[in-house]
């Protein structure tokens, strides 16, 4: 009996891309739905470690100034008006590392 390798899981990919376009588009705390997707999906389906661990730097790059906004008690009325524009940088290319390392898992399984 042979095992065929387990696939990327569409939710996966299609969470890594709503990431950036919903934190550019200044929907960052809806954003945090496709993060955990993503995480979930990537920790539970995905056999490559460096989707994981790509996956894991999203979630903690959006973690953080999510964390910051909640405890601050003198915070924007929003998540995306209160992020410093280094921390959209920085998820956005957090982003692209788990995008490029989904396709990359996406060819060595097919």
């Amino acid at each position: 009996m042979t095992r065929t390798p387990r696939r990327v899981p569409p939710s996966v990919t299609v969470s890594a891309w709503a990431v950036p376009v919903m934190v550019v588009g200044q929907f960052a705390l809806v954003a945090g739905v496709p993060v955990l997707i993503a995480l979930v999906g990537a920790l539970r389906r995905v056999p490559d470690r460096a989707v994981r661990r790509a996956a894991t730097l999203v979630a903690v790059a959006f973690a953080v100034p999510l964390t910051v906004w909640l405890a601050r008690p003198d915070g924007a009325p929003s998540l995306s008006k209160d992020m410093h524009p280094g921390f959209l940088a920085l998820i956005v290319a957090a982003s692209a590392v788990l995008l490029v390392t989904l396709h990359r898992a996406r060819r060595t399984t097919a």
